[in-house]
């Protein structure tokens, strides 16, 4: 974390302990009681009170929220102009044994089993 301290200026805590902060300074690594020497945190911080959900379910909240305000996730939606030298390109797999043939996959299939596939994973993990 961050710090801002008055005389030292802005630095970075290494190490806590009960009574002390090990403080990476500009100048000079320095050892402060954090209770006793006016260090103000130098990065914005929130607090949350009498919440009573787990923390992680806040975070899958809080971002599917973000990116369904954001409209960044938007199902059988094709951007245009994303790689279009790809586009209504073929996958060319090759066997390492010669005595099978190779085959050929369009890219909008292979990327949509990729990606079903990922989906699949995430609510078997859930």
């Amino acid at each position: 974390m961050k710090v801002r301290h008055p005389q030292y200026g802005t630095g970075i805590v290494r190490s806590l302990t009960e009574h002390t902060a090990e403080i990476a300074f500009d100048d000079a690594p320095r050892t402060l009681a954090p209770a006793s020497s006016d260090l103000q945190p130098a990065e914005p911080t929130a607090t949350l009170s009498e919440l009573q959900i787990p923390l992680t379910n806040l975070i899958r909240e809080t971002a599917h929220a973000t990116v369904e305000a954001l409209g960044l996730e938007k199902k059988d939606v094709i951007v245009e102009g994303l790689a279009n030298r790809w586009q209504n390109g073929t996958l060319l797999m090759q066997p390492a044994d010669s005595s099978l043939q190779p085959k050929d996959v369009p890219l909008e299939t292979f990327f949509h089993k990729i990606v079903t596939m990922y989906h699949l994973s995430r609510k078997v993990r859930e």
